[in-house]
């Protein structure tokens, strides 16, 4: 028997009201059946994929609160024009948190040997104090790795191992990452070093760019310096990058490396086309930092996508062996090549906290937050 009987758990929902309402409801620690486990969840982070679920389109500026702890709710205005687009949620109060760690602490028949282990854990509902899964959907972290070192083994290392594999899916042989001062960017730079890849890194900030070149980043491009495009074209030529993730998604970003992608072609083009380069020039689009509409400047010829990329996706296209291989590869590097910085630790409760919603909403790099649901 576990010596609490209850688990406290976090909870988004959108009213018909018009509004987004955050809160903690408590209920009965499940039980593990036939091949699951019962995690102890030490430790969860927010990422900006969790924000889309957990604040979504709310308003955060008119947010109130009544009550105070675990007993505090949240509500937030979500504005009407987007509410038709949200009715398959309304009023049905959700879970949040896509990934985690813990350790085992009860199993059912099957699984009596994941008992004590530390594990990752995704698949939702991360924002909790126990989650009942089945055991072989998680990591088992490997010795001397902490919860909180392995709280983020999920959506960050495989969205980087991911765009690498893409990549090479797809016959491209170097690639370009927006916003890569991130922790993901950060681990991006590390897989291509150890992967041999030639990796474009695209920041905003000069003190971003000395962080990626003492991570041992090659190509590193300011996206505030006035020479921002011919110093992306001078590092697509010198790789031969023809694929790029975008983190931002508004603006014209997107349209500004395909057209340096089409620039830095032609430059080897051995012949003129009226058409534009004839090499495939790919964008994809995988976070949504920049609200604003996707702007394009149509100066990149006529061989050229630009599309979404999202982790689940991308996982059932390769299959559970790859998959796996995948997996195994973020544990043996989870204090390594996937170690994950946080600029603060809160408790379960402190995510219902006004300052807390007003820092973590604003998804600033360098300031990843790391909820332990037990503190």
């Amino acid at each position: 028997m576990l010596s609490e009987e209850i688990s406290r758990e976090l909870r988004t929902n959108i009213t018909s009201a018009g509004k987004l309402e955050l809160s903690i409801v408590s209920s009965a620690v499940p039980q593990p059946k036939e091949g699951e486990v019962l995690v102890r969840v030490e430790a969860t982070p927010i990422n900006p994929s969790d924000l889309g679920l957990l604040i979504g389109p709310a308003d955060v500026s008119t947010m109130t609160i009544t009550g105070s702890g675990f007993d505090a709710v949240v509500s937030m205005d979500v504005p009407d024009a987007i509410m038709p687009a949200l009715a398959a949620r309304i009023d049905q109060p959700m879970p949040a948190g896509n990934e985690g760690a813990g350790v085992v602490v009860a199993a059912g028949a099957g699984a009596e040997a994941m008992i004590g282990k530390i594990v990752g854990v995704t698949g939702g509902a991360m924002y909790s104090q126990y989650r009942c899964v089945p055991a072989t959907s998680c990591l088992v972290m490997n010795e001397g790795t902490t919860p909180a070192q392995g709280a983020s083994w999920f959506v960050n290392p495989l969205t980087a191992l991911g765009m690498v594999e893409t990549m090479k899916m797809e016959n491209h042989t170097a690639l370009v990452h927006t916003a890569a001062a991130s922790n993901l960017g950060q681990m991006l730079v590390k897989v291509c070093l150890a992967d041999d890849i030639q990796l474009v890194n695209i920041v905003r900030k000069k003190e971003q760019v000395a962080q990626l070149k003492a991570l041992g980043a090659v190509y590193v491009c300011n996206s505030s310096e006035p020479t921002f495009k011919e110093d992306l074209v001078d590092a697509l030529v010198a790789t031969g990058a023809t694929i790029a993730f975008d983190a931002t998604g508004g603006g014209a970003l997107a349209s500004s490396i395909l057209s340096a992608m089409e620039i830095a072609s032609n430059k080897t083009a051995k012949e003129y086309s009226r058409y534009g380069s004839t090499v495939y020039k790919q964008v994809y689009i995988y976070g949504g930092l920049d609200r604003s509409a996707t702007i394009l400047n149509r100066a990149f010829g006529m061989s050229w996508g630009l599309g979404g990329w999202l982790l689940f996706p991308f996982i059932d296209k390769i299959g559970m062996e790859k998959y796996g291989a995948l997996r195994q590869r973020v544990a043996n590097e989870m204090t390594t090549t996937f170690d994950s910085h946080y600029n603060k630790e809160i408790s379960l409760a402190d995510v219902l906290s006004a300052d807390e919603i007003k820092s973590y909403s604003k998804q600033a790099t360098g300031e990843k937050v790391l909820i332990k649901p037990h503190m």
